[in-house]
């Protein structure tokens, strides 16, 4: 947007971005932090506050009056009033590069930790990516019509898309559709959200309903699957029950080609977003912790195997321990399925006092003594269980991170109360044009690496 001398109104304010936040929106200092989405560090912006609050404003971008070098013209047209992304407007090498400084301060801000050496950032196709969402449904009355896609700006409000950038092409050209369809259907505004799932091999879309849909509207919805390629299932009640509209229950898989895995899942399963970068993730994850045909491996949080059964094909056995018990049972049928017999899985909660105790416990009966050891925990990290780890003294520690403030702590613990070595850290760009960092840094036991 070019310069202008138009004179500001009493609202309006003009500030110089100093940096992003941690959900990529400019920061301006004026007193307190104004935030302000679709604002670049080091342009001069116009800006009008939109909402208060008592650590920090949030502000609209009204006019940028010096641009970023780095800015470059949105690929999706509905950018800037769909909130599904942050950072289209920055070029996906300035994306990398301040994810990758967004980890480096982190971790010597918080952890006071550096690596010995900077992995290259790991990245992929930026468009197209998504294989979970969960996109909300919104009946407008003034417009006579549903919108389904990802909220507003600013807004609690369903944006009017037509179709979606960063989605799997097998829902992103759909949206347009999938509004008109739930127009049509006898309950419009009892219908709040579509939960999406891609696999390998198919596409599932979960309706959820708040009232019962007519035999017409299954009619409807039925020719849809047929149309698309896609198949649904009703959610009326909890996440795990799940109605198909036709054909029984739809089995979603993912592979990895370079492990020769299938990994089978349920539509509301934790799966990583993107599969190609899952891909290369994993074949980082596995080439950094440097296994070997006698390595005796500890999968923490492990999922529905995601790592584990991988590193079963590299090594001698692999024990996965996760919280939750349906994954945990969806693991172990996909070691069953892959033949791999020296993968094993137990389920128990990681996180709280007694998690240290009884992970050390599950983990000594089911296994070891371990020369590796893998973390993959949620956002709030694995502080917990960190002492467990440091007692079971293994050669090599791979830490796979969704958040660089708990992975800074609990490298800090691991370095400066245990010992540990921090050899390597990287990002990987997951979830291109948003702002979230994830990681994996390496890590060698006292006495190893030297």
């Amino acid at each position: 947007m070019a310069a202008s001398t138009a004179q500001l109104s009493s609202a309006d304010t003009q500030g110089r971005v100093e940096a992003l936040n941690h959900d990529g929106w400019g920061v301006v200092r004026a007193g307190k932090a104004v935030f302000v989405a679709g604002a670049l560090p080091g342009e001069l912006i116009e800006y009008r506050i939109r909402r208060r609050q008592r650590s920090h404003d949030e502000a609209e971008l009204l006019r940028v009056i010096e641009p970023s070098a780095d800015r470059v013209e949105p690929p999706c047209a509905h950018f800037g009033k769909c909130g599904g992304c942050a950072l289209q407007h920055l070029s996906p090498d300035a994306q990398r590069g301040i994810k990758d400084q967004m980890l480096r301060e982190t971790l010597r801000r918080i952890g006071k930790v550096e690596p010995e050496q900077w992995l290259e950032p790991l990245s992929g196709e930026p468009a197209g990516y998504r294989r979970r969402a969960r996109l909300g449904a919104r009946y407008v009355h003034a417009k006579q019509r549903s919108l389904v896609g990802f909220r507003e700006r600013l807004s609690s409000y369903v944006a009017a898309i037509d179709r979606c950038h960063v989605l799997r092409a097998e829902v992103g050209e759909l949206i347009g559709e999938l509004s008109a369809l739930v127009t049509s259907l006898s309950i419009p505004t009892r219908i709040p959200q579509i939960e999406v799932a891609v696999g390998d091999n198919t596409t599932v879309l979960v309706l959820r309903t708040l009232s019962p849909l007519s035999a017409e509207d299954r009619a409807k919805l039925a020719a849809f699957e047929t149309q698309h390629g896609v198949k649904w299932l009703l959610q009326a009640g909890s996440p795990q029950q799940l109605e198909p509209v036709s054909n029984g229950a739809p089995d979603l898989w993912y592979e990895m080609p370079d492990f020769d895995v299938r990994l089978h899942f349920q539509p509301a399963d934790f799966i990583q977003v993107n599969g190609d970068m899952n891909r290369r993730l994993v074949g980082r994850v596995v080439e950094l912790l440097e296994l070997t045909p006698e390595a005796r491996v500890l999968d923490l949080f492990c999922g529905l195997g995601n790592f584990t059964l991988p590193m079963a094909r590299r090594s001698a056995q692999v024990v996965g321990i996760e919280g939750e018990e349906g994954l945990v049972q969806r693991a172990r049928d996909n070691a069953a399925r892959n033949g791999l017999a020296n993968a094993s899985f137990a389920a128990a909660n990681l996180a709280g006092e007694e998690a240290a105790e009884r992970c050390l416990l599950l983990a000594q009966r089911l296994g070891g003594p371990y020369s590796h050891v893998l973390l993959d925990p949620p956002r709030t990290g694995a502080a917990e269980v960190l002492p467990t780890v440091a007692r079971l003294a293994p050669r090599r520690l791979v830490y796979v991170s969704c958040h660089p403030g708990s992975l800074a702590r609990d490298l800090a613990i691991l370095v400066t109360a245990h010992g540990f070595r921090l050899r390597s850290a990287g990002i990987v760009d997951m979830f291109p044009h948003t702002s979230h960092v994830e990681s994996v840094a390496v890590l060698d036991g006292p006495g190893y690496g030297a």
